[in-house]
């Protein structure tokens, strides 16, 4: 690995202000983003990378190759609930090994937007058409964990509605917004989208920067009763991601050899959602602990992945 890559990683702003975050946490400070201002920083962050994506989406061809791609992103959502979840039942209840899953097999909107970032300093830049992908692969494994919670669960007493479940999963806001953002992105003229230019890329930075001293001050505030939980779900936070990054990684050459869109798959297979995944599990699985799945997700797995792991997968698409 390029180790001046992951040092270079490790100095970046946005980064730090996420260890300032929980620094602030462990120094018992009163740093805090107010609720109405986070949830304002996130919208933006999808509004703009959903934006972005259109634009660039509108000079893009559709053809076969993208369909491909799109067929594969939607893959990786469906295997990696399956396997992890044999994997989780070993220590865990059903309901926390689906919660899980499926919080594994989908996606974390705020890592994508991370990686966007760490492409940008290495000069590279995806294709328009993988924020798609990202919204598309948020919903399989929501509907994954579903099935596997219908298939396993002996003993059929909670009432679920489905349906509303499903739903969910694919009109939850996140989802929604980045699609939206992305068709209005496509649709406008080069002329309108150069008006709010300004807005969607010079002020983006500025704003990751601040989220993750959010997320930074939210995962310090989670550690201390996660890990009072023991070793396993911390080895499964770290090790489970890295794996599943570096094996799709490797494989998305078999798909196109766009440096960057190969990364990008990577960090989706590696990342985990804390957003939509647990708003449907709080449907869908009642009994699942949002104290387990939510850190792990969160506190764990993104900041392994944004640390440790984009260098890695940038390492691993640029060698395979």
């Amino acid at each position: 690995m390029n180790f001046a890559l992951l040092a270079d990683n490790l100095t970046n702003p946005a980064l730090l202000f996420f260890i300032l975050g929980i620094f602030a946490v462990y120094v018992k400070s009163d740093l805090a983003i107010p609720p109405n201002s986070s949830k304002f920083i996130s919208l933006y962050l999808l509004f703009a990378i959903g934006f972005k994506g259109g634009q660039e989406l509108s000079h893009e061809t559709f053809d076969a190759h993208i369909v491909w791609q799109m067929l594969f992103g939607v893959l990786i959502s469906l295997l990696i609930p399956c396997y992890t979840f044999f994997v989780l039942r070993r220590k865990l209840n059903l309901y926390d090994a689906c919660a899980i899953a499926a919080a594994y097999g989908s996606v974390s909107a705020v890592t994508f937007v991370t990686a966007d970032a760490f492409l940008e300093s290495q000069q590279l830049s995806m294709s328009g058409y993988m924020v798609a992908i990202m919204a598309l692969m948020e919903s399989p494994a929501i509907i994954m964990g579903l099935v596997l919670l219908r298939i396993f669960n002996r003993e059929n007493t909670d009432s679920v509605d489905q349906r509303k479940v499903l739903t969910h999963s694919f009109t939850n806001g996140s989802v929604l917004l980045i699609l939206g953002s992305l068709v209005i992105g496509f649709l406008a003229s080069a002329k309108h989208a150069e008006g709010i230019k300004p807005f969607t890329t010079d002020l983006f930075k500025g704003f990751l920067a601040i989220f993750l001293l959010d997320m930074g001050i939210t995962s310090g505030k989670k550690l201390k009763s996660f890990f009072s939980l023991g070793w396993f779900p911390v080895l499964f936070a770290i090790f489970i991601p890295i794996l599943n990054g570096c094996i799709t990684a490797m494989a998305s050459s078999l798909i196109t050899d766009n440096i960057a869109n190969r990364f990008i798959f990577a960090i989706l297979a590696a990342s985990a959602s804390y957003i939509a995944v647990p708003a449907a599990m709080k449907i869908s699985a009642p009994k699942a602990n949002p104290g387990l799945f939510i850190p792990m997700a969160l506190a764990v797995t993104f900041p392994v992945n944004i640390t440790l792991g984009m260098p890695l997968y940038f390492y691993l698409v640029q060698i395979t």
